[in-house]
């Protein structure tokens, strides 16, 4: 493994860690900055100002990266990322966590150039296996950044925001001294129409090869937020889990989904190509709702996760047939938009799964895994559209 992809992988790490390392502390820093007061509306603001500002600048970045190259881009939301954190862990004022949180949702957006980078890097035929492994690294991420998260917010509320800062740090000087340029710099003059977050959106609706793919990938979002909504009031009420089990259960989960996407991505793809990998993947998740669905035993929801990692071998794959449909100069532009869109599923997602789930519980609990299902038999006529590897230009 070549030391550029090493660095990337610990730049999609640390982000994922920092980020979720802050959310087992967050609702007592709110109570203690509020003076015991209502938190919901500025916690409610601070995952609406982070969502809405990835969505916004992730297709931004994209398109910047493609014209000034990856690295800059890269430093800047490192840079940034770790000033967040920084102002986050002194600051005693909640409006200026909303901002704060804010910024992270600008810089998180370098997901779409860390994607770029890795496709500038890695032959097509290897793609899906390097996905497979930025998808295992951010699950390991959201697993270790709770648990340092909450064993630092036990000494001090604000230290998880100090330990975001220094790992960030950490990253930005690595990258600095170590990463390599993997895309040079687009000639000719800046235009400020490059900073347009609707550019890249109207370059996409005008590539049309590319919308039944893009279309699937936000089927995948929205489908995916299903367990990561409802895992613990659906583990609660259908299987009597208290918080030992539900951690437990989480941990399963997790550990089986980075084991997949680091393990078995590659070798499928190389056996069945990326195609093949993509049904392989959404035949285990579509399984996995179905029989979640109908699952009524403790045990069975623990038998369960393992089918729902091996869904997560469809999304690498994917990703690497979009990357075969763009030119080289356009895969900054692509993962942008990507990021956008799948930050906009993760929004939307959510609510849906929300609404379905609680107002159906009550005529059948296992409704919201069927239409997470049906959502999937759906998407699986556009699979016809992604047979072609050959790259198009736009």
């Amino acid at each position: 493994m070549n030391k550029a992809l090493i660095v990337i992988l610990a730049t999609v790490a640390i982000d994922a860690i920092g980020g979720a390392l802050i959310f087992p502390i967050l609702p007592d820093l709110l109570a203690e900055l509020t003076a015991g007061g209502d938190i919901g509306w500025l916690y409610g603001a601070m995952l609406a100002s982070y969502a809405a500002m990835q969505f916004v600048f992730s297709p931004v970045l994209g398109a910047l990266s493609d014209r000034f190259g990856r690295r800059p881009v890269l430093l800047l939301s490192l840079a940034g990322t770790l000033l967040d954190y920084l102002v986050m862990a002194l600051s005693p004022l909640g409006w200026v966590l909303v901002v704060g949180r804010a910024m992270a949702g600008i810089t998180s957006a370098n997901m779409a150039v860390a994607s770029a980078y890795i496709t500038d890097i890695t032959p097509a035929e290897q793609r899906a296996q390097r996905f497979g492994l930025v998808g295992a690294v951010m699950s390991t991420g959201f697993i270790i950044g709770p648990v340092i998260g909450g064993i630092m917010g036990a000494w001090w509320l604000r230290s998880p925001f100090l330990a975001a800062s220094l790992f960030n740090g950490i990253n930005l000087c690595v990258a600095l001294f170590v990463l390599p340029e993997s895309r040079q710099a687009r000639a000719g003059k800046f235009d400020l129409s490059e900073f347009n977050p609707l550019a890249p959106l109207v370059w996409l609706w005008n590539f049309k090869p590319l919308l039944p793919m893009v279309t699937v990938s936000v089927v995948f979002g929205l489908v995916a937020a299903v367990p990561g909504t409802i895992w613990v009031p659906y583990g609660a009420a259908r299987f009597g889990w208290d918080s030992v089990h539900m951690g437990l259960s989480f941990a399963v989960f997790g550990i089986s989904g980075a084991l997949a996407q680091a393990l078995l991505v590659g070798p499928l793809s190389r056996r069945f190509g990326d195609l093949g990998t993509l049904m392989i993947g959404v035949g285990m998740d579509t399984l996995a709702y179905i029989l979640m669905a109908f699952a009524d035993q403790s045990w069975m929801g623990y038998a369960i996760a393992p089918l729902f990692a091996l869904g997560g071998v469809a999304m690498p794959a994917l990703q690497s047939l979009l990357t075969r449909r763009v030119s080289d100069e356009q895969q900054g532009q692509l993962q942008g938009v990507m990021a956008s869109l799948m930050s906009l599923a993760g929004i939307v997602g959510p609510v849906l799964t929300t609404v379905i789930f609680f107002s159906t519980r009550d005529i059948w609990i296992g409704t919201t895994w069927i239409v997470g299902a049906g959502l999937y038999l759906l998407a699986t006529p556009l699979f016809a559209t992604v047979r072609e590897p050959k790259p198009l230009a736009a």
